[in-house]
């Protein structure tokens, strides 16, 4: 079997006397599209919170194609190729789509001081390869007639779209989608599908959490399901579907 690309081993994390995400060890395999499901409050966004860096862990270890990346920073992890989207977006509202997806990298020249004084140059040689870098993005999310609308005046299903584009000009190997379907109407749901589908063809691993139970059996394998922060089911999506555990708690068994 393949390396993991992306670990977990006894992650663990306490809000007080509360425990929402109680030693979890998993291992996502590259080239997947691995589905996280379970009920509300089952720890599923906590989780995704301590992996991404939003959150340290109060135990355990996340390992990132075998590093040790236990509590680094968003931006750091970034950098190293995990990259998060959120359930609610949180584009920059007053700007435009191509501005929001050209400030997704971190580190750029014209950030520093030093850069915009003295490497003016390489500051806008570095600006024009990101704009053309963010323009092939966007076009490729079929988002490019839009890219001078500002944020705040697209869809809520653009948004979606828009968050997964931001996250693809850090050229990540994981992406950490939260409930990327929620709240989209089906024609841009079956956009999105297709782009994620396209983009795990080409190598990315996505690892999702979802509450559309179709979406998930239809696109995801494997899937996994928290329940009380703890893992209770682990296999293939046609395994899940006859699991009397997530027919009776998450699926809903056949009348």
């Amino acid at each position: 079997m393949s390396t993991p690309v992306l670990s977990t081993k006894g992650l663990t994390r306490d809000f007080g006397p509360f425990r929402a995400v109680d030693g979890v060890s998993l291992d996502i395999r590259p080239g997947t599209i691995t589905g996280l499901i379970g009920p509300n409050g089952a720890g599923k966004t906590t989780f995704f919170n301590l992996i991404s860096g939003a959150l340290k862990p109060s135990a355990g270890q996340v390992l990132l194609n075998g590093q040790d990346i236990t509590g680094l920073p968003p931006e750091a992890l970034f950098g190293k190729g995990l990259a998060r989207t959120f359930q609610i977006p949180r584009p920059f509202r007053r700007m435009s789509l191509l501005e929001n997806v050209m400030l997704a990298p971190q580190g750029q020249r014209g950030e520093t001081v030093l850069g915009a004084l003295f490497s003016r140059a390489a500051v806008r040689a570095e600006e024009a390869r990101l704009r053309d870098k963010a323009m092939g993005i966007l076009e490729f999310m079929t988002l490019g007639k839009l890219a001078d609308h500002p944020a705040g005046q697209i869809s809520g299903g653009q948004m979606k779209l828009l968050e997964l584009a931001r996250a693809l000009m850090g050229d990540p190997a994981v992406i950490l989608l939260d409930e990327p379907a929620a709240g989209v109407n089906p024609s841009l749901t079956r956009v999105l599908i297709e782009r994620i589908e396209e983009l795990n063809r080409r190598g990315t691993t996505f690892f999702i959490i979802e509450h559309d139970m179709d979406f998930v059996m239809r696109h995801c394998d494997p899937v996994i399901a928290l329940a009380e922060g703890k893992v209770v089911f682990e296999g293939t999506a046609a395994e899940a579907q006859t699991n009397p555990l997530l027919l009776d708690a998450y699926l809903g068994a056949a009348e």
